[in-house]
């Protein structure tokens, strides 16, 4: 459902610029920046005499508001992207008059996680599971996993992380946690990433895991056994995955599989 904007921003703007009520709005180009999923859109408005009841559908762009630094030749939009692919926009006169029509893109997330081992970059599945890679970008643009640990690494299965930091020390501030996304067909086949949860369902905060192989029995099978909930993919960085995954492990306070030698998330960067 579209969500309708009426600029009440650029009123003061327009009249000192000469944006008098007796000359329609006129709309030539729209241009979409930072188009990225999660994120706040930058969408550049070019015309002239655009006017304070001038109107834009914005689709899945939602909470839209114009910049201050709007002008009666330039209109900034910002909204909240919500969803991938097609996000088709249309700006009306104040009597409903189609003024102009466009389709923008946005692209699937991508994120690069910057370790101690090298860099992974992952291509996120928001169409598919928006919850659970709204949850993790929401980690990844407060800087959460800026020095958290690899806590826990088993050759042949997973290496996992996002939740402990130096000297195995459960980070604060984790976020409440999530509905389990598990049976969406999403697979726990090599090279994927997935939340780590506990034995309760909807459990998953910000820990995650890599898939070193194939775990089938982490799939989806049932309501009673809905595995766990995978959300991207590896594009590239799995050979620093495997590097990982062959470091020496030990027990550590009680807890196993801990690598002798931390191996450290410096900092998560959304970068596409």
């Amino acid at each position: 459902m579209f969500k309708t904007l009426i600029i009440t921003s650029l009123a003061v703007l327009l009249s000192a610029c000469g944006g008098g009520s007796d000359i329609g709005p006129v709309v030539t180009s729209v241009q979409g920046m930072s188009l990225r999923f999660g994120q706040t859109a930058t969408i550049y408005v070019g015309g002239q005499f655009l006017r304070s009841d001038m109107q834009a559908d914005t689709g899945t762009c939602t909470n839209p508001s114009f910049s201050t630094s709007s002008s009666p030749s330039t209109a900034v939009l910002n909204c909240k992207v919500t969803a991938v692919g097609a996000l088709p926009i249309t700006f009306k006169a104040a009597n409903g008059q189609v003024l102009f029509s466009t389709t923008l893109t946005v692209l699937q997330p991508q994120v690069t996680l910057f370790t101690s081992k090298g860099n992974i970059v992952m291509a996120l599945n928001a169409a598919e599971v928006p919850t659970t890679v709204n949850n993790f970008l929401s980690y990844v643009s407060t800087g959460y996993y800026s020095n958290t640990l690899f806590h826990r690494v088993m050759a042949g299965f997973v290496v996992q992380g996002g939740g402990y930091t130096t000297g195995l020390v459960k980070k604060a501030g984790q976020l409440a946690p999530i509905a389990l996304e598990s049976n969406k067909g999403l697979l726990n086949a090599r090279g994927t990433i997935a939340m780590a949860r506990t034995g309760a369902f909807d459990s998953a905060t910000s820990e995650f895991y890599f898939n070193l192989v194939d775990n089938t029995a982490l799939d989806y099978q049932s309501a009673t056994n809905p595995g766990y909930a995978v959300f991207g993919t590896v594009l590239s960085g799995m050979d620093v995955v495997d590097a990982i995954a062959t470091q020496p492990t030990a027990t550590f306070n009680g807890n196993a599989d801990v690598p002798v030698a931390e191996v450290t998330i410096t900092f998560a960067l959304q970068t596409q």
